[in-house]
């Protein structure tokens, strides 16, 4: 844990084969992270842009594209649970997550069949499958949780989705009948840069609707306390340049919680002397929140449903990126 007393863990939003064979151990060397995750965008960036995979790319020949990204994504992941097991091993996280082909988000067998061949290929019990939150995603969780899989449930913006999740898990370790740790992962800055601009012009505090959303579904997830299942709070690197690097790991400290941010953002949060319990928020405190972005004409269940389409897209986007490229 980065902070015991709290049960906060802090996890690296990054994965990279010269950055798993160097920063990374360090980071973890130094008590800074105790985990990590990925998703289709990070692998793009990596996969794309850095020398380190050329030769491998290059023993690939003859594959299909989808097997070439997963022969480099899975020798990653493997790698960084590897590096990450002497945690694991002591309880202390040291989990890395992979995502399944986000293409198969309404797909709930082929997801279930994708997330299983996954984790029986890498063959690390510090992996956890990434699931994406859709009416799919939530049967999948529930099989995947069943059959003794750790399960990181990605792309929450809401309450409903949060609590169908939780409910998955809860089903799916009950069938299992063991010990798993799951997480849920609630998406906090894209609701901030949704929303800023037009708050500002009405008048009201900017760069707090995704901290009190993400509060809320907290509250929730911690009044359901399904066993071994946490907030993991996500997408907190800022985009404000008047905001603090490390704000949102900041405003959304909380016990039983996980963060994953940029490598900047950690550093930034590292670096801080502040380090104080943020949640929970009352419930009143954030209910008049969003009635005063209510009242500015705001419908914030549409901004949610544009947020949970729009994530898909951009991952779907990536994926095809990847794809194309290989």
């Amino acid at each position: 844990m980065y902070i015991e007393d709290l049960k906060f863990s802090l996890w690296a939003d990054f994965i990279e084969r010269d950055y798993l064979d160097n920063e990374f151990q360090d980071l973890i060397h130094k008590k800074i992270i105790n985990g990590a995750t990925s998703n289709p965008s990070i692998f793009k960036n990596a996969i794309l842009n850095s020398p380190a995979y050329k030769e491998q790319l290059l023993s690939l020949n003859g594959l299909t594209p989808k097997e070439k990204y997963e022969a480099v994504a899975i020798y990653d992941i493997s790698k960084a649970a590897d590096i990450l097991k002497p945690l694991y091993d002591a309880g202390d996280d040291g989990y890395v997550s992979i995502e399944v082909d986000p293409f198969l988000c309404d797909d709930a067998k082929a997801t279930i069949a994708e997330g299983k061949r996954l984790f029986e290929t890498i063959n690390r019990k510090n992996v956890m499958i990434k699931v994406p939150a859709t009416l799919s995603g939530y049967e999948a969780m529930e099989e995947l949780t069943a059959s003794g899989i750790p399960v990181n449930a990605t792309l929450i913006f809401s309450k409903e989705q949060a609590i169908a999740c939780a409910k998955a898990f809860e089903s799916g370790i009950r069938k299992y009948g063991g010990k798993l740790d799951t997480v849920i992962s609630i998406f906090v800055s894209r609701i901030d840069r949704a929303l800023d601009a037009k708050l500002s012009e009405n008048g009201v505090e900017i760069s707090l609707a995704g901290i009190y959303n993400s509060a809320d579904i907290y509250n929730k997830i911690q009044a359901m306390d399904v066993q071994g299942c946490r907030a993991l709070f996500a997408s907190t690197g800022v985009k404000d340049d008047s905001l603090p690097p490390d704000y949102y790991i900041q405003k959304l400290l909380a016990y039983n919680s996980v963060n994953t941010a940029p490598i900047d953002t950690i550093k930034a949060f590292h670096d801080s002397t502040a380090k104080n319990k943020a949640l929970p928020i009352s419930d009143e405190v954030i209910q008049e929140h969003f009635l005063r972005i209510k009242k500015v004409g705001i419908d914030f269940d549409e901004v949610v449903a544009k947020q949970i389409s729009d994530g898909l897209d951009a991952f779907k986007d990536a994926f095809k990126d990847i794809l194309e490229s290989l």
